[in-house]
């Protein structure tokens, strides 16, 4: 299965960069649609104009249905328009951690990274960097760049972004951080989380549909959805489940991660300054299969 991007006319991929490029004088790009001029200052995500990478490498420790042997080709993009205190990457998220490149190095790091053997490109927290990267994509294409796209997200996506992706993110990796909007505000900082997940969840998988997995057990494309469980049932896991049985796809292939840890900032939230207890994973294990999820895990 070719990559959504290859189809795309030289034309017409110069077109879509031109329209994405337009949004950074008005930027609306993720759930807090700042409106600030790109060109001249930085959004509510810290970022400006220029493209900012912290690292790129084949990565190990993403799903294995995205490594294989091989790795997965992350970009590690810096800043981030969640600001979440628990972040284990906050050095990069919050921290800017990385250095300026142009789409040129990222194209050619796209390519690097195929050479390498990677399945896939994949682009972590790139929400603020939608038009650069798809102009880098272009550029990647013409050196010969076939792998899948993959969109690596907090979840924190305006509706318009992605809309005008749609053709060129072959898998949607999205985070569901939590179930309301109150845990949105306190733990990510963002008002309206809950809200601005859901919309932008069920457009990607109406662009991708549910997850399409070789016969090497590599992804292909589709949605492939994280949750995170945090202690003392923060990250509201059944609600979040429930919405992606009904209203996204029984047949969702659904990462629920037990890795949490106390960083950052977490120290001053009581409720958060513990790992989670084998009890609380296993209990959202068992909701998702009771509930009638049955991918991933």
């Amino acid at each position: 299965m070719d990559p959504f991007y290859l189809s795309i006319s030289e034309e017409s991929f110069r077109e879509k960069v031109e329209e994405l490029w337009k949004t950074l004088s008005c930027c609306k790009l993720c759930g807090w649609e700042c409106g600030v001029n790109r060109f001249k200052e930085k959004g509510a995500c810290r970022a400006g104009v220029k493209m900012e990478v912290s690292s790129a490498f084949p990565h190990f420790g993403e799903e294995e249905v995205l490594v294989g042997r091989n790795g997965s080709g992350t970009i590690f993009l810096s800043n981030c328009s969640c600001k979440c205190v628990y972040c284990q990457n906050w050095p990069i998220s919050q921290g800017g951690e990385g250095r300026e490149v142009t789409e040129e190095e990222i194209a050619t790091t796209m390519i690097n990274l195929q050479k390498l053997g990677s399945h896939n490109i994949n682009w972590v927290s790139p929400t603020h960097y939608v038009p650069q990267l798809v102009k880098s994509l272009s550029i990647a294409k013409e050196l010969g760049l076939r792998i899948p796209i993959v969109y690596n997200t907090g979840g924190y996506d305006s509706i318009q972004t992605i809309q005008m992706l749609d053709g060129i993110v072959d898998i949607y990796m999205p985070d569901i951080k939590y179930g309301s909007n109150e845990n949105g505000l306190k733990y990510s900082k963002v008002k309206d989380y809950w809200d601005v997940v859901r919309i932008a969840i069920k457009e990607m998988h109406t662009q991708v549909g549910d997850l399409l997995i070789n016969d090497k057990e590599i992804a292909e494309r589709g949605l492939l959805i994280r949750h995170l469980v945090l202690p003392n049932k923060k990250s509201e896991s059944e609600k979040v489940l429930k919405f992606i049985l009904n209203e996204i796809s029984p047949d969702s292939y659904l990462n629920i991660m037990g890795q949490y840890r106390p960083c950052f900032k977490a120290s001053k939230y009581k409720e958060l300054t513990r790992p989670i207890t084998r009890r609380e994973y296993q209990e959202v294990i068992d909701k998702a299969r009771e509930l009638g999820l049955h991918r991933g895990f």
